[in-house]
């Protein structure tokens, strides 16, 4: 029996398979640190072999209990948290969640923090030796935690860390960025100086409410990191001012919950996206995502996701 040829636009036809810097994902539907748990709460409403790659929850060096309640708190399109990194420690994670997030099929990607540029090298380091993980990504942009930012707005401390976390893992490696800075460009250039395999941008905007009634805060933390929907337009001009500026790989998040959206930031510039706030209030979000996703690179005439990558066409006086 003769095989037919795909017609040609058919979104069974494109190729959804992005390369970041060493790290090959299957497509560019990730879903975020700190959305998705351990993976474990959401097998029973996500295939989850079908996603792009997993970012479980950021882990640090110590366990950390986090931050004095309340964490969380829903504003006007999104929401602000200040959960602290709570977690078990990397040791923990490495014994009783990796094994397991390794047996999903899909590329797992963690997370790590550290209070310290010795931390991250080493923890890098550990999950390196571990087997199980596809690529280290460095919260270098936390705003909730003390020290959190350091080393993602200063841009020699920036390339500095992700140099040392690339000399002691062999992992790729994906430094997270924090729009809290006066160039994002300038901090990008940095982690490409670096060595990065990709750059994931933005981490959340730090932000705050208020009981005014009460005249009191209402995050026990007084400052949160404001996600979703509110600070999509923030995310997109970071992807695309990022873009501009380096020739490194991006992920962009921010904000993301369609597919259109999706598009929006791989026209510019990103090559693969991060869904995050979203999953708290549509959890099956990525597939409905994944299923569109052909047809919408179809649409544009193109027959893979790499085609369309920072295609943003700008008027020229």
């Amino acid at each position: 029996m003769t095989a037919t040829a795909l017609p040609p636009g058919s979104p069974a036809a494109v190729d959804l398979q992005v390369t970041l810097g060493r790290l090959q994902l299957p497509n560019p539907v990730l879903v975020a640190s700190g959305t998705f748990g351990y993976a474990r709460e959401m097998e029973r409403l996500v295939n989850l072999s079908r996603l792009g790659g997993i970012l479980p929850k950021t882990v640090t060096r110590q366990a950390r209990p986090g931050n004095a309640p309340w964490r969380t708190v829903e504003t006007p399109s999104g929401m602000l948290n200040a959960i602290g990194l709570d977690n078990d420690g990397v040791d923990a994670f490495l014994a009783h969640h990796l094994p397991y997030l390794a047996s999903r099929q899909t590329p797992i990607i963690v997370s790590v923090a550290g209070r310290s540029a010795e931390e991250f090298v080493e923890m890098s380091a550990m999950v390196g030796d571990a087997e199980g993980a596809a690529a280290v990504e460095l919260n270098i942009s936390c705003p909730n935690v003390s020290h959190g930012v350091d080393f993602g707005v200063n841009a020699a401390l920036c390339e500095k860390l992700v140099a040392d976390c690339r000399a002691a893992c062999r992992l790729p490696i994906i430094a997270k960025l924090t729009p809290n800075v006066t160039s994002v460009a300038e901090i990008a250039k940095a982690a490409e100086a670096g060595g990065a395999d990709a750059i994931s941008l933005i981490n959340t905007c730090q932000g705050m409410a208020i009981d005014w009634k009460r005249r009191k805060p209402v995050l026990g933390n007084v400052i949160g990191g404001l996600s979703g929907p509110a600070i999509k337009p923030i995310a997109l001009r970071c992807v695309f001012q990022a873009a501009q500026a380096v020739k490194t790989p991006l992920i962009g998040i921010g904000g993301i919950a369609t597919v259109d959206d999706v598009m929006e930031f791989i026209v510019a510039g990103a090559s693969a996206v991060q869904l995050g706030t979203v999953n708290f209030y549509n959890p099956t979000v990525s597939m409905s995502v994944l299923d569109a996703l052909p047809a919408a690179i179809a649409s544009l005439g193109a027959k893979s996701v790499t085609e369309v990558v920072g295609s943003l066409q700008l008027k020229r006086n």
